[in-house]
């Protein structure tokens, strides 16, 4: 728990616009159109973080079946709620929701923030090779 704080995974609780906002200009979701976060949010197990006065300062969601695969994505603390242990909490909560015991292999990929998902178990791949993708990263620019 971080006081001052409160987390929900009600999907009617996520702020949109907030989301959006930070997302559209992040290294991994740069200009995702509102419409296309708008689906992923509705189709994920989500995750925000709010202050007392309902404003959301956090996100995650994870792409799940609920049964033997999970992908967290979109993770972010917004800048002037960092360093409060927010993004540790909120990962704690990701991990122990209800929907997601049991699940064999959670993945997600990160540039920056290896450390924090190693606290909950998060390695490197321990077989790269048999992992493959198919990576469109101009997908949102050519949606425009």
């Amino acid at each position: 728990m971080v006081v001052g704080y409160k987390i929900s995974s009600q999907i009617n609780d996520m702020d949109l616009s907030v989301i959006h906002s930070y997302l559209s200009q992040s290294y991994w979701a740069k200009n995702i159109p509102i419409n296309t976060l708008e689906t992923a949010i509705h189709n994920s197990l989500c995750f925000g973080v709010f202050t007392e006065d309902g404003n959301q300062v956090a996100f995650a969601r994870m792409i799940t079946d609920t049964a033997t695969f999970a992908y967290l994505a979109d993770v972010f603390v917004l800048e002037e709620h960092r360093g409060k242990g927010i993004s540790k909490w909120l990962m704690q909560n990701i991990i122990e929701h209800p929907k997601l015991q049991g699940i064999r292999r959670m993945a997600l990929a990160t540039s920056d923030a290896h450390g924090l998902y190693q606290q909950f178990g998060f390695t490197s791949l321990s077989s790269p090779a048999s992992f493959m993708e198919l990576h469109q990263p101009d997908v949102y620019s050519r949606s425009s």
